[in-house]
């Protein structure tokens, strides 16, 4: 019964927000209790918690079996974004903004875990992008690592984001091109170009 409230809370909360759902809501989408719910998740804030934790667990695991496909880096980066996107949704509530407005401690342990999972990765990714010549051979890994995370970060923020001005996937698409073309070489941008033209078909 546990693992089925933290997979019902994590559809909601990713729909709707963590401040909008609450424990009523969940309980009855479920058709249960809120006693049954409080059997497992003693508050909110801890089912929060532990529904962050599975988010971030399930998108390591995804970001690892693309990674394992050994795809070049640019296409890989392009392939991750293609997984997270499908994960986390067009949100319009923006569970990221939420998380950090009314569980500020939860969210800064997110932070830490995404870093984390995210930092390993793009340096992988940067190393053997600058080997195969298709990003600059110049690059200072762990800085474009360490920027390449910050500015990812902050596009949940609608304060800096608006979500009148931008949509989730037109943001990500504009970072992600915005961050490739500062780092590759002709020849990567001749890979970047035919991607970017062949997702606007």
């Amino acid at each position: 019964m546990k693992k089925s409230i933290l997979h019902k809370a994590t559809d909601m909360f990713l729909e709707l927000g963590f401040k909008s759902v609450t424990m009523d809501d969940l309980a009855q989408e479920m058709g249960i209790s809120k006693k049954t719910i409080y059997t497992h998740f003693p508050n909110k804030a801890k089912l929060v918690e532990e529904t962050t934790s599975y988010v971030i667990e399930h998108i390591s695991r995804g970001i690892d079996a693309i990674i394992a496909l050994k795809k070049n880096p640019i296409e890989e980066l392009y392939e991750i974004k293609k997984f997270a996107m499908v994960y986390l949704k067009d949100e319009k509530t923006s569970p990221q903004y939420q998380l950090q407005k009314y569980y500020p401690r939860i969210c800064e342990t997110l932070k830490n875990k995404e870093f984390e999972m995210m930092h390993d990765c793009v340096v992988e990714n940067i190393e053997r992008g600058m080997a195969l010549g298709i990003y600059r051979e110049n690059l200072n890994v762990q800085f474009v690592a360490r920027i390449y995370f910050t500015c990812a970060v902050s596009l949940g923020d609608h304060d800096l984001f608006p979500v009148d001005m931008f949509t989730k996937p037109e943001l990500q698409d504009y970072y992600l091109e915005y961050h490739l073309r500062g780092i590759v070489t002709p020849k990567g941008r001749k890979i970047l170009n035919e991607i970017i033209n062949s997702n606007q078909e």
